[in-house]
Formats: C-alpha cells, structure tokens, sequence
C-alpha cells in the first residue's frame, strides 16, 4: 500500500476546493450583479413583444418630423432645446420621466414650461446627478419620443 501517493481522499478534498470556489465565485457575481442592475426590464415579454412592430412604426414616424432635441441643466432644473427641420419648435408640450441611470433614486415625473424659441425648462427641479429623461413631445398631432441625459 502506497503512503505517499494520490489518494482518495486527496480526490475528494480537490473535488470540494474546486466546487467551493465556483460555487464562490457565482455567489459574489449574482451579488454584485442584482445590486448594480440599472437596465431596463418588462414585466412580460411576450407581450412586450406583440408591441414590438408598432413601436418600430411609430419610430419611423418619428424620424420622418425630423426633430432633435438637447437635453441640459440650469441649476436645479432641466432645460431641453427642440428643433425642428425649418429650425426652433415652439408652442410643444413636453413632459418627461427622470430617470436614474443606477435605477439609485426613484423616478420622477417632469413638466415643461416654454422659454421661447424651442427652449423648454422643467417646472419640478432635478436633484444633482446624472439623469436619464424619457421626453415626450406634443405638437398639434405629431408626436415623438427622445431619450437624452442630463449631465451631472
């Protein structure tokens, strides 16, 4: 009988090492992963789904107004510049969501109120941080949706 070699027991105790330190392993990713998760999820997919060639319709019709939007800050408040193909849209409604990209702070909802020349500024002021805003615009009986960030 050999004293010195590779035993069973030797086996058995790599076998465990090995699956301690992948079981490890997944344990502080999934962790760390669940904590810091700041996308976006629907809370079903297949419907989310038979939504899907709608939105790519209403995308097109979007591009087709060929408006641009900036989004920025002003102090507390959020500004947003709207143009349009002949220049500044003005007489727009806009509302947005303010979103945190960490998903660290809880969203809030924005109004806009017009500055003139297609400069809107919100109404609610926007705590200091970076910020997703979701913008829906209304003009007549176009519509079209952005998302920008508003910088820190």
């Amino acid at each position: 009988m050999m004293r010195n070699g590779f035993t069973g027991r030797h086996m058995a105790a790599s076998m465990v090492g090995f699956f301690t330190v992948v079981i490890a392993v997944n344990v502080t990713m999934a962790t760390v992963a669940s904590r810091t998760f700041g996308g976006t999820v629907v809370d079903n997919s297949y419907v989310a789904s038979q939504h899907f060639n709608r939105w790519l319709d209403e995308a097109a019709a979007e591009r087709k107004l060929g408006w641009t939007i900036s989004a920025d800050r002003s102090g507390d408040r959020a500004d947003v510049l709207l143009r349009g193909t002949d220049g500044p849209i003005a007489g727009a409604t806009v509302t947005a969501i303010a979103q945190h990209p960490l998903g660290r702070d809880h969203d809030r909802p924005l109004r806009f109120e017009s500055l003139g020349h297609g400069q809107y500024r919100s109404t609610q002021s926007l705590p200091a941080g970076r910020w997703r805003l979701r913008i829906e615009i209304r003009n007549g009986k176009d519509a079209a949706r952005f998302v920008d960030e508003v910088p820190a």
